[in-house]
């Protein structure tokens, strides 16, 4: 089955590029998530985070390893900052769509917690999920279009769960 899962962590153009590599990753979209206004846009999207959502077959993998790879390829630690990019538009953040969900999101925050990978602790927000909005068509599959593009994001570790 076709399930999604929505999280933030930087500039949406690093972590879409990452994301579409996972195995299971059916789709990915780049948007707004979590903020004040409907349809919101490049130049105006108050309180949104620059998210990706992502289609996975839940066959292939789970959310668990969504969020393992999500946490391995930013840095949970800074507060509203990635690599150069910083605001609340750029902050660390899991969407949540149940009670589930945010279980294993908070199971996970434990886990890189706990791992001592970090020196910080993780700034990660988790937030209730009620509504993606899809950015403008230029956002989508950026790095693809422009393999030179700006990213602040790489794989700063292995996986948490072995």
């Amino acid at each position: 089955m076709i399930k999604k899962a929505v999280i933030a962590g930087g500039c949406f153009w690093g972590l879409e590029e990452l994301l579409r590599s996972v195995h299971g990753v059916v789709s990915t979209e780049v948007g707004y998530a979590g903020g004040e206004n409907d349809n919101p846009t490049y130049e105006n999207h108050p309180g949104h985070a620059e998210a990706v959502e992502i289609e996975y077959n839940d066959t292939l993998t789970d959310y668990k390893h969504i969020l393992d790879f999500f946490f391995q390829i930013h840095n949970p630690t800074t507060l509203n900052q990635q690599g150069n990019d910083r605001g609340s538009s750029y902050r660390s953040a899991i969407f949540f769509g149940n009670e589930e969900e945010k279980k294993i999101a908070e199971d996970m925050i434990k886990l890189v917690n706990e791992s001592k990978r970090w020196e910080d602790p993780v700034v990660t927000t988790l937030e209730p999920l009620t509504r993606f909005w899809i950015a403008e068509d230029y956002h989508q599959d950026y790095l693809q279009k422009n393999p030179s593009g700006y990213t602040c994001h790489a794989i700063y570790f292995d996986s948490y769960l072995n």
